[in-house]
C-alpha cells in the first residue's frame, strides 16, 4: 500500500474508533440537565436526597431521581447486618417503591436528612461522603444514621451519579473521621 493508501486506510480506521468511542458513551450528544448542568456535584447529592424525602400523600418523581444517574449507575445497599445488596439504578427505585408501599409510607410520609457532608471534586470525577438520618414521621422510631459514599462523574457539563454505596454506623463501625466535620445539612 502506497503512503496514500495507508493515509486513507488510517482515518478511515480512525473514524471507526471514534464512532464506537461515541457510541459506547449514551450520553454524547444529549443536552446538559438544565437543572443539574451548574451544579456541583454535592448539589446533585443533595439533589437525590431532598427527591426521596417527601410528605405524606405523596411519592418521590422517580423519572427525576433515574435522571441523577449515569445509565450504568449502581446502588449497594446494607440490607442486613451482615447482608449488602447491589443494584441497577431501576432496581434501587423497584426496591424504593416496595418500601414505601410495604411500609405504607404513602401515609406517613418519609424523611431522609443530611447531617453533614464532605465532597471532593477533581477534573470530571468527585466523592461525596454524607452522613444522614432516615425515618418514617410518626411511626414512634427513631431517626437512623447512615453513610453513603456518592462516586459522580461529569458527562456533557452535568454531575452525574455513578454509584452509591451505603453503611449503617454501629458501635463497632464508626462513623467515618471525615465525616466527624464538615458542611452541616
Amino acid at each position: 500500500m502506497d503512503r496514500r493508501g495507508w493515509f486513507f486506510f488510517s482515518v478511515l480506521l480512525s473514524a471507526f474508533f471514534a464512532g464506537q468511542a461515541f457510541s459506547s458513551s449514551p450520553l454524547v450528544g444529549q443536552e446538559p440537565d438544565p437543572l443539574t448542568a451548574s451544579a456541583t456535584a454535592e448539589d446533585v447529592v443533595r439533589e437525590l436526597y431532598d427527591l426521596v424525602t417527601f410528605p405524606a400523600g405523596t411519592t418521590p418523581d422517580w423519572d427525576r431521581g433515574r435522571a441523577l444517574f449515569l445509565p450504568e449507575g449502581v446502588v449497594v445497599l446494607r440490607t442486613g447486618w451482615t447482608e449488602t445488596t447491589v443494584f441497577s439504578v431501576e432496581g434501587w427505585v423497584q426496591d424504593f417503591v416496595t418500601f414505601i408501599e410495604d411500609r405504607n409510607v404513602v401515609e406517613t410520609g418519609f424523611t431522609e436528612r443530611i447531617v453533614r457532608t464532605h465532597a471532593v471534586e477533581f477534573g470530571d470525577i468527585a466523592h461525596v461522603w454524607v452522613l444522614y438520618e432516615a425515618e418514617i414521621p410518626g411511626s414512634g422510631r427513631p431517626a437512623q444514621q447512615g453513610v453513603d459514599s456518592f462516586q459522580l462523574a461529569r458527562r456533557n457539563g452535568t454531575w452525574l451519579i455513578a454509584s452509591i454505596l451505603n453503611e449503617i454506623p454501629t458501635p463497632d463501625r464508626l462513623i467515618p473521621e471525615v465525616l466527624a466535620g464538615g458542611t452541616e445539612g
